[in-house]
């Protein structure tokens, strides 16, 4: 079963979300990580339309948003390009202004600038759907966040409403898993 960031995964059976990327932490482990809001520590985790569980998320960051699931599936073959959604490698943060794209479920391959620039959050154009939530969010094909949320902005007297991404910069929680020695420390993406 190959398993790659942009997958659909089901978790905790009712929860759509979507699979940021895959690798291997310090310990070996086959892991990976999707939004905050997907399921808790313990929360079982399938592969949506196929009804067969992959792994557990492990480790829950609420304040950035992140999951961490670790893999369990013996016949599963972790790669850095899914159905057409490469992820080479963790590239630097973007900037503001910066065009990056967002591949959720959804909303697959939209590619919008980003509009605000913090720490550890930024914000892009871009449609959210639910099923978006720990979408991989890419800067010339390497993986710099992961979608959290959405909502629109208003239009103003000459401005039409424009929809927005709400993502946590991936070097965020990479520096926030590398400071323990848990599940997802040390991580490097399939691929990198």
């Amino acid at each position: 079963m190959l398993l790659g960031g942009g997958a659909v995964l089901v978790v905790d059976g009712n929860n759509y979300c979507t699979l940021t990327t895959i690798g291997r932490d310090r310990a070996g482990d086959v892991v990976g990580f999707t939004g905050a809001q997907c399921g808790g520590p313990g929360a079982a985790v399938a592969l949506a339309g196929t009804g067969v569980t992959v792994g557990t998320v492990v480790a829950v960051n609420g304040d950035l948003r992140y999951g961490v699931i670790k893999f369990d599936v013996p016949d599963l073959i972790p790669v850095s390009d899914y159905a057409g959604i490469a992820i080479n490698g963790i590239g630097p943060d973007p900037g503001f202004d910066s065009l990056v794209c967002k591949y959720g479920p959804t909303t697959p391959g939209i590619c919008d600038r980003i509009r605000f620039d913090g720490w550890p959050r930024m914000t892009m154009w871009g449609q959210f759907e639910a099923g978006d939530v720990g979408a991989p969010v890419t800067l010339d094909g390497r993986l710099v966040g992961l979608v959290y949320g959405g909502a629109v902005a208003p239009g103003g007297r000459y401005t039409l409403p424009r929809a927005l991404t709400y993502l946590t910069r991936f070097s965020a929680i990479l520096a926030d898993v590398n400071a323990g020695d848990g599940p997802g420390s040390g991580f490097v993406p399939i691929g990198d």
